[in-house]
């Protein structure tokens, strides 16, 4: 996109970290903003903080529910007119053994991780067809691209948030269209991802119940993303790789050493190693 001002931008899991420095940044880039949550408190509190910046709203949406998401995008284009900017931002994530893991563990990360994304690519992807130009921002992760242990359901969604994007990519530059596509794929960056655990459904049980010796694994990574880029850093680069129509947008770029390392293993026939490890010296990088 090479104009946001007076634009309408969607984003998801818009009321806390990463989602809502985008949508804070997209209002000072003069865009009207809807943003969404399941946490319908916290989005309530996000709108009321916006709210002097410009023309925002909240949608209260559960991004694995594909009604959900469409109540979301019948309110952006009734309020709105149109939408132009898709950010599938809403994750959640977990450290936990796989044995220990629930199958509806696996369906809550997985429903909110890759369905999310999924669903709002199908659903938005009309609305965006009808504007002279618009864009989709899906949120990965490195952790699509280098694998740790304990974080199985994650890895695998974020995996196939890479894959859906790129192919989407390879697609829109085909056919010709004028959507733009791109996947964010930050590490460790300072958002409340690690307090996820309070919007699961009651069905899932709690990783510190199934897995208490995990603790402190859980309380290194916490500290790791305190000390990581902030969720504004993420989401400057983010608006700058919109425009550039960037592909992959990398906001801690010593990370591809670790994506580089593991692509030499598979390719010598050698195990994967533990890549991650040599790009932990600094997380804000």
């Amino acid at each position: 996109m090479d104009r946001f001002e007076k634009r309408i931008a969607v984003v998801t899991g818009g009321a806390s970290g990463i989602g809502f420095a985008l949508a804070e940044r997209l209002l000072d880039e003069g865009m009207k903003v809807v943003i969404a949550d399941i946490d319908s408190d916290a989005l309530d509190r996000a709108v009321a903080a916006l709210a002097d910046k410009g023309d925002i709203i909240g949608h209260r949406t559960d991004v694995s529910n594909p009604d959900s998401l469409q109540s979301l995008a019948d309110t952006a284009v009734a309020r709105f007119g149109a939408v132009h900017l898709l950010c599938n931002n809403a994750g959640v994530g977990g450290f936990q053994r796989f044995g220990s893991l629930t199958r509806e563990a696996w369906e809550w990360v997985i429903g909110v991780d890759l369905w999310g994304p999924i669903h709002g690519c199908r659903i938005f992807m009309p609305i965006l067809q009808q504007q002279d130009e618009a864009h989709i921002v899906n949120t990965a992760s490195m952790s699509g691209f280098v694998y740790g242990p304990y974080l199985q359901p994650y890895s695998v969604a974020k995996a196939g948030v890479v894959a859906l994007t790129e192919s989407l990519y390879r697609e829109f530059e085909k056919e010709g269209s004028h959507i733009g596509v791109s996947v964010l794929c930050p590490a460790f960056t300072a958002t409340a991802i690690s307090n996820d655990e309070r919007s699961a459904p009651s069905s899932v049980a709690r990783r510190g119940d199934l897995d208490p010796d995990l603790a402190p694994v859980r309380d290194a990574v916490r500290d790791m993303m305190a000390a990581g880029k902030t969720a504004a850093e993420v989401a400057d680069i983010t608006v700058q790789g919109i425009r550039e129509r960037k592909l992959h947008i990398f906001p801690h770029p010593s990370w591809l050493a670790a994506v580089e390392q593991r692509m030499k293993n598979i390719l010598a026939g050698e195990p994967v190693g533990d890549e991650p490890a040599s790009v932990l010296v600094d997380p804000r990088t």
